[in-house]
């Protein structure tokens, strides 16, 4: 009688197992790829930005292992930005020059260049000493500043007219900052001489910083002064190529693009090479994981909108200009409150978030590449408490790569131009509910970047061929430590909430 009861108890067990087998199987419906039809071959290079805050400094606890990250990562078009809230990192004279006395002074600048353009070498950078001189602009009173280098102070960009109208102030300061790190040195206001030492190479000089905030120039003043200071910066270092706009908010007002991009509206000979443009997705204060899986993804799809007016007024204007999406992340809304705050508060980023913010990334990769995009660029390298903490890709408390460094590692590894993007159909025929997909032909071979977008488990067939496909994942189980890597054992792959995946056919 026991084994009867014994027995009739497997036979349920199994049938439950075979039910919940087809079930899942149900539920996971078919990626559908069409690898022999292209959508577009890539032009796009994956990237991230740096921006000087006092944790890149020397002794700075993370700064060791943030370089590292960097290093780690050997991407190309790194972008390089000493900004605002910390004058001394990131102005390299301070005061007006008088008859007998100038400012320039390295001494806060230099370390966090060297380290970076150390950790660099051997790839493309795009430099930006973004901040202005505050003395070069009319204000009621001179600006002032913290002596400490190491104070946040977020009001030195006051201003909105030069002093100097002609621009040829301003492009001195750039000419001469530039001569500082690539010819040796350079010859101040007075006649006197300030040797360096060094000869690097700047590829690229990308001109100001989110002009449309930053003494909130219109498209007349902006042009104007990247003129003077592309002028200046060409006289000194011919080989350069520029940058314009890096526009915070580029579906404001479409008349930066339809006049910074028509060529009547800049010096003879200027080149136009690049444009920038920003995004950060923004959830409400209340938000969560729940929420995010909405708010981040349908702010994106937004963004892409924008970028596709701005492609198509390019190719009206200026169709050899390149497109460069130098920022793009999350910055969520406790880290203005932490901005307001006298001092850092205590960490409350829930782990998962990164997860959220690394797979939003990979999202934007994928579709910008799909648009022509030629640099897609992640931000930022280190953030911290007090410091936009949420854009972060170090651990701010550990100097570890988070997720959502690694996700950037994982699609550098991957994926490059002139892999071949094929074309990708959701499994069910639709998004909703179901992984983002998009299948690359590379040199390599096939590859598939899946990203679940949703705070819940998603459940996919893969296609014919990756039944025993190698993968490499982020996830939150993988916390601060590299790709989970492994061969599937079926046709069924689950990806754990907000998850990058890459699949490599074999």
């Amino acid at each position: 009688m026991r084994s009867r009861i014994m027995a009739m108890v497997v036979v349920a067990c199994l049938g439950c197992c075979v039910a919940a087998a087809q079930e899942t199987a149900e539920k996971a419906k078919a990626i559908n790829i069409n690898w022999n039809k292209t959508v577009i071959v890539s032009k796009s290079t994956p990237t991230l930005q740096v921006v000087t805050n006092p944790m890149l400094n020397p002794g700075s606890p993370i700064h060791d292992g943030a370089f590292a990250a960097l290093k780690m990562l050997g991407a190309d078009y790194v972008r390089f930005v000493p900004w605002l809230p910390y004058p001394k990192i990131a102005v390299a004279e301070l005061q007006p020059p008088t008859a007998d006395h100038t400012s320039w002074d390295f001494t806060y600048i230099d370390p966090v260049t060297k380290d970076f353009l150390a950790a660099t070498e051997g790839h493309s950078t795009i430099m930006n000493f973004s901040t202005i001189p505050a003395w070069m602009f009319k204000t009621d009173k001179p600006v002032t500043y913290p002596e400490d280098p190491n104070q946040v102070f977020w009001n030195y960009t006051q201003g909105k007219e030069l002093r100097d109208p002609s621009g040829k102030e301003l492009g001195d300061y750039y000419a001469r900052l530039v001569s500082w790190f690539t010819k040796g040195g350079f010859t101040d206001e007075n006649g006197k001489r300030h040797e360096s030492g060094y000869h690097y190479k700047f590829p690229y000089w990308e001109v100001l910083n989110e002009i449309d905030f930053e003494h909130q120039m219109t498209p007349e003043q902006y042009t104007e002064r990247y003129d003077a200071i592309v002028s200046a910066i060409h006289r000194v270092s011919p080989e350069t190529k520029f940058i314009g706009l890096a526009l915070a908010a580029p579906s404001a007002n479409p008349k930066y693009f339809e006049y910074f991009l028509n060529a009547k509206n800049h010096r003879p000979g200027i080149p136009l090479d690049y444009v920038s443009f920003h995004f950060y997705a923004t959830p409400a204060l209340d938000e969560g994981p729940d929420g995010w899986e909405h708010t981040f993804f349908n702010q994106a799809d937004g963004f892409l909108g924008v970028t596709r007016y701005i492609l198509s007024i390019r190719d009206r204007l200026s169709p050899e200009t390149k497109i460069d999406t130098d920022e793009l992340g999350v910055i969520l809304p406790t880290d203005g409150v932490e901005i307001r705050a006298s001092k850092a508060l205590p960490d409350h980023i829930p782990h998962r978030y990164w997860n959220a913010a690394a797979a939003l990334y990979a999202y934007l990769f994928a579709e910008l590449s799909k648009m022509g995009v030629d640099v897609i660029g992640e931000s930022q390298l280190v953030g911290y408490p007090s410091q936009f903490p949420s854009v972060s890709m170090v651990d701010y408390n550990n100097g570890k790569p988070n997720a959502r460094c690694w996700v950037l590692k994982m699609i550098l590894e991957n994926f490059h131009p002139g892999d071949r993007l094929a074309t990708t159909m959701p499994p069910s025929g639709d998004d909703e509910g179901q992984p983002y997909v998009q299948g690359f032909v590379t040199p390599q071979g096939r590859r598939i970047l899946l990203v679940n977008r949703s705070n819940a488990e998603e459940t996919t067939t893969v296609p014919a061929g990756f039944e025993h496909a190698h993968f490499a994942t982020v996830d939150e189980a993988t916390g601060d430590d590299s790709p989970r890597t492994g061969a599937l054992s079926g046709p069924h792959l689950t990806l754990a909430p907000f998850a990058v995946t890459v699949l490599k056919a074999e």
